[in-house]
């Protein structure tokens, strides 16, 4: 029992899998379903991918298949990377002295930039090939393992290029630098090196040679500039030595030949003798005031009868004699007054040499103070030639003003010219220092060498596969969804052929009623935006509305969203206790409760009403539903039976009208019925032409 049932479910899943396998059945010929804003069903879209799933299955498994083959044929490369810090300082100790306390500014991203290139250029590039003997490896140069047959057809057809036709140096630094990788890392100072080989060990010995041989170019570069100035400035300092020299030589012969010779403290003469005459005169003049006022003092004395107490009177020799007898005498006088009387002859001698010993000192301060007054007199004399010769020098200090002025300006070019010569002198040694170091610093160290790695870096084989997979899946689903996209934009309101559709659909006594409701569902289906509303009225009282709507609705709902709407109290049969439009306006039932399946056909229905009435037709709310309705469904037709007491508005408003008339109608009477329907509103109108043997039979709409 078990065994047969699990065989049974076998049986089950694998005709499952034979039916999604299996070619799809061709579906009918259906139209694209759209919404009044021209939005695609997208249903229809997956259902083609379904249909079609075979032509998106096979070529994306066989992508799949061929990725998988081809990661796993390709030869693998190796990734060897290596870090370089750039400093951008030299070593303090390599520096001139007057130079240590100096530093170079941060670099910015350009010159970082430029040292990437650096790390790709050329010379560099060259360098390394001859280092790591790349030229020699079929892996750089393929000449060296001959051209595939393959290839070489390719070239005779002109495709690729023909590697003959570049020397061997443009093939080795093509592959060089397919294999080459370099790059700053953002927001820092730091340089990295990438290197791809099918030689690991390759791979990490050309990483390390490239930085190597970058920081190597960088000392080389420094050396050669620094010996490049040096010979520069060697030229400049030897020009500059004669200018300096020619600059001193012409200040020299002006000065000489204007008499503008230097003294002490680098002043010329003249000033100097300005100044000295300057100082004498001011010591003639104190001299002078000096001798005038010890003059004075000592004739005031005199005159005044006062002791003569001046200090160069009492430093006078023969007055401190005089003075010294004076002092004896008077000792000898108050030693014999004590004895003898006044009038005796000792006193009165003694008296009297005291008197000529104060006559003789009175005479010698006059001549002291006549000697003052002399030397006054001299120095008032002196004062008066110095006078005479300041003024002598002034003016010819002023005539030598300009000539001043033109020696300051030679003597301002010739130390122009001299400081430049003392600044060139000491880039001269600082150049010639650098020149002699052997290993000159560079701006950058190596903070991160390559190592050799054991993980291929290319192909990457599950992005690879799964890229290729998914690029195919999209493709092959693009390109089905864009056909039935194209298949979709036939536009609305035009036939296969492109020719307008007719507004009136005329029918034809001898041509079936059936076949008459196909053709009309086809040119309202063609009519496009004409066509979403559509009014069937009766112009006749035998008129069958209700059914030829119901079957019209259907025809419609074939390949479209289609809706029926009942408008006649006594239109479809079986409807009468199904809510419908009116129980809507009441706000008794809602959309949902209103609209029904239709049992025959995927078409949806909505009646009267179970107590329809005609006032509420004109309601805002039933405008309203009908409007969301236009919005959801691509046909919405309107049984509106003989459209008796029915508003304009509610019927004709954007909507075709399809008339069927009563039997033995004229023409002149359906021309004049068609011009006012167009007139009342109508877009479009189709009269049919139903016989009565062959009118449709009363049917049941909805369930």
């Amino acid at each position: 029992m078990r065994v047969a049932y699990v065989r049974d479910r076998l049986k089950e899943a694998a005709s499952a899998v034979w039916r999604f396998m299996a070619p799809a059945t061709p579906p009918a010929p259906r139209q694209a379903a759209k919404s009044q804003h021209g939005d695609l069903d997208l249903r229809v879209i997956w259902q083609a991918l379904v249909d079609k799933r075979k032509w998106i299955l096979v070529p994306t498994a066989a992508v799949f298949v061929l990725a998988m083959v081809g990661v796993n044929t390709v030869t693998p490369r190796y990734k060897s990377e290596a870090r370089i810090l750039i400093d951008g300082r030299d070593n303090i100790f390599l520096r001139p002295t007057g130079e240590r306390s100096e530093e170079r500014g941060a670099l910015d991203d350009a010159a970082i930039a430029s040292q990437v290139q650096l790390l790709l250029s050329r010379e560099l590039a060259l360098e390394v090939i001859r280092k790591n003997k790349l030229d020699k490896l079929p892996e750089f140069d393929p000449v060296l393992n001959g051209i595939s047959p393959l290839k070489s057809l390719l070239l005779l057809v002109g495709i690729g290029r023909d590697p003959l036709r570049l020397t061997p140096e443009e093939r080795v630094l093509g592959a060089y630098y397919d294999r080459l990788t370099a790059y700053a890392v953002d927001k820092s100072r730091v340089m990295v090196v990438e290197f791809l080989s099918s030689d690991p060990k390759l791979s990490a010995k050309v990483t390390n040679s490239i930085a190597d041989g970058y920081l190597v170019m960088q000392q080389a570069a420094r050396q050669e500039q620094a010996k490049t100035a040096g010979q520069w400035l060697s030229g400049e300092i030897d020009s500059l030595r004669k200018k300096v020299s020619e600059a001193e030589d012409r200040v020299e012969a002006f000065r000489s030949k204007s008499n503008l010779f230097v003294g002490t403290n680098n002043t010329t003469l003249s000033n100097q003798q300005l100044g000295e005459l300057n100082t004498q005169l001011n010591n003639a003049r104190a001299q002078k005031s000096d001798a005038e006022t010890r003059a004075h003092a000592i004739r005031t004395m005199l005159q005044s009868g006062r002791p003569i107490e001046a200090s160069e009177v009492l430093n006078s020799d023969l007055v401190r004699r005089l003075s010294e007898q004076r002092v004896t005498l008077r000792a000898q006088l108050a030693e014999q007054s004590s004895t003898l009387m006044d009038r005796h002859p000792r006193i009165k001698e003694l008296k009297a040499q005291i008197a000529d010993l104060d006559r003789q000192i009175r005479e010698e301060a006059g001549k002291l103070s006549r000697a003052f007054e002399n030397d006054a007199r001299i120095a008032g004399a002196r004062m008066d030639g110095l006078n005479a010769s300041l003024d002598q020098l002034k003016s010819r200090a002023t005539s030598t003003n300009s000539e001043e002025v033109q020696l300051r300006a030679l003597e301002r070019e010739a130390k122009a010219q001299r400081d430049l010569l003392e600044t060139y002198l000491a880039k001269y040694r600082e150049a010639t220092t650098r020149e002699t170091i052997d290993s000159a610093p560079a701006d950058g160290r190596i903070i991160s060498r390559a190592i050799v790695s054991n993980t291929p870096a290319y192909p990457k084989k599950l992005p690879i596969v799964l890229i290729a997979t998914l690029v195919t899946l999209l493709l092959t689903s693009g390109y089905i969804a864009t056909a039935e996209l194209l298949k979709m934009t036939t536009p609305w309101g035009t036939s296969d052929d492109g020719v307008a559709v007719s507004d009136i659909v005329r029918g034809s006594p001898a041509m079936p009623f059936t076949l008459q409701i196909e053709q009309l569902a086809a040119a309202l289906r063609q009519s496009g935006e004409r066509a979403r509303k559509i009014t069937l009225i009766g112009a006749g009282e035998g008129s069958d509305v209700s059914n030829t709507a119901l079957t019209l609705a259907r025809q419609l709902a074939r390949d479209s969203r289609a809706l029926l709407i009942g408008l006649s109290p006594s239109g479809m049969d079986g409807a009468a206790h199904v809510p419908g439009l009116s129980d809507l306006a009441r706000g008794v039932a809602s959309f949902g409760q209103i609209i029904n399946r239709d049992t025959r056909s995927s078409l949806h229905v909505i009646s009267a009403g179970v107590q329809p009435e005609r006032a509420l037709l004109t309601s805002p709310r039933v405008v309203m539903a009908l409007d969301a309705l236009l919005h959801t469904y691509d046909h919405v037709v309107l049984d509106a039976g003989t459209a008796a007491d029915l508003p304009s508005s509610l019927i004709a408003s954007h909507a075709h009208a399809v008339i069927l008339p009563a039997p033995g109608l004229s023409e002149a009477a359906k021309a004049t019925m068609r011009s006012q329907l167009l007139a009342s509103g109508f877009v479009g109108v189709s009269i049919l032409e139903p016989a009565a043997s062959e009118a449709p039979q009363a049917e049941v709409a909805a369930a």
